[in-house]
């Protein structure tokens, strides 16, 4: 580490020194911000008696359409029965079409329909907005710094799939 980034403070203190109070701190000021982060679709979801699962999946079939089953829970890291359930739902609520794999016929993929793909963009510009009006706020290195952190939190399974979703790579 470069003895300018271990110059770098946090609340007077050097980050190579945080104490448990301002790591406790952190964890709290994350869990309070998911709950804003989420707040909004959380309302939206409500009304139709959905969940986080079903937003979560929503979110993930729309970043890569055509996905398959196996790939949406390697993303979601949940199991097969959960996904199952949600996805269950979404298909019969006519947001989700699941097509038959061309080349593997035991693969479903994954799409949304136009009442999906309206009910995303509903969530995710929510969402947005929240996210701009605190990027504008933070500014452009506090936001390059949220985003070490985020990505640092991730472990190697995590990292890779988001990577991989954030390049576009199969």
């Amino acid at each position: 580490m470069s003895d300018s980034r271990a110059a770098q403070v946090y609340g007077g203190e050097s980050l190579l020194f945080l104490t448990d109070e301002q790591l406790r701190q952190g964890i709290e000021a994350m869990f309070f911000a998911y709950r804003g982060f989420t707040a909004d679709p959380d309302r939206i979801l409500a009304d139709m008696s959905y969940g986080r699962a079903h937003h979560r999946a929503i979110h993930f079939i729309n970043r890569a359409p055509g996905t398959t089953v196996n790939n949406l829970l390697a993303i979601l890291g949940v199991t097969k029965q959960s996904l199952n359930r949600v996805l269950r739902t979404l298909i019969a609520d006519g947001l989700v079409e699941s097509r038959v794999g061309k080349l593997d016929k035991r693969e479903r993929h994954l799409h949304l329909t136009e009442a999906g793909q309206a009910l995303e963009a509903q969530l995710s510009d929510a969402q947005r907005a929240r996210m701009r009006t605190a990027y504008k706020e933070a500014g452009p290195e506090a936001v390059a710094g949220f985003k070490q952190v985020l990505e640092a939190m991730m472990d190697a399974d995590m990292r890779r799939a988001y990577v991989k979703l954030r390049d576009g790579t199969p």
